[in-house]
């Protein structure tokens, strides 16, 4: 993609290709520390966020994007995570969603999210839809610049990415089942997504130019162990 990527590292984790297993959250001020760090030594073009295991971290990207607003920003809402094992678990991640949509979701020029997760948060009273058309059109309400919701039905048998951006306007391109197995490859849209607007793109020509590349990696995805496929990232 013609960038070097830089790392703040936000959790430990456990896992291989099947599962995750443990997950352990970096401290707030550690990963601000090295956000910060990279920030001040290089002149970083885009930023991507993805995984966030709490709150107070949620707080501190947040405060880290509106110390550098010029710089565009890719917020990905759909990385994996363990089930709640109680109910103080069930509180945490309750506490991470609220943080992470009130507090980094206005910071966002892109938000890439799977409708799926749009449609469980409607149901459960977590994002209210009020007058807007759709949830990606909600969020954009709620403050997100640019809303692209994966795999949005726009008729019976039919889905789409649905791209929405400022004063509602929409574009779509047609959205493909992953094959069986296969590992959540909206990680991989996202990043694509933040090194096109790193070189300057614009939003709905790096978005068509990230579908692309992220559809290719998928379609030539391997299975390397007993769990999900992964997308091939060398595909051209």
């Amino acid at each position: 993609m013609g960038c070097h990527g830089l790392a703040a590292i936000t959790a430990i984790t456990v896992q291989d290709t099947a599962v995750m297993e443990e997950v352990h959250s970096i401290s707030p001020e550690l990963l601000d520390d090295q956000a910060r760090c990279l920030l001040e030594d290089m002149p970083v073009q885009a930023i991507k966020v993805g995984g966030l295991y709490s709150a107070e971290c949620a707080s501190a990207v947040a405060q880290i994007a509106a110390d550098y607003s010029q710089v565009p920003l890719v917020l990905h809402l759909g990385h994996r995570t363990p089930l709640p094992a109680d109910a103080a678990a069930q509180d945490d991640a309750d506490d991470l969603l609220a943080a992470t949509l009130e507090l980094v979701l206005p910071q966002a020029d892109v938000v890439v999210v799977e409708h799926a997760r749009l449609a469980q948060w409607l149901s459960d009273g977590t994002l209210e839809i009020g007058e807007a058309t759709s949830a990606a059109h909600a969020m954009v309400g709620a403050g997100a610049k640019w809303v692209l919701a994966l795999g949005s039905p726009l008729r019976p048998g039919h889905a789409v990415n649905l791209l929405v951006g400022p004063e509602g306007t929409t574009t779509n391109w047609p959205w493909q089942a992953p094959p069986d197995r296969s590992s959540d490859s909206g990680g991989l849209l996202a990043t694509t997504l933040a090194a096109c607007l790193a070189q300057g793109m614009e939003v709905p020509a790096a978005v068509e130019k990230s579908l692309a590349l992220a559809d290719a990696a998928v379609a030539a995805s391997f299975l390397p162990g007993m769990g999900r496929r992964i997308a091939d990232r060398r595909v051209p």
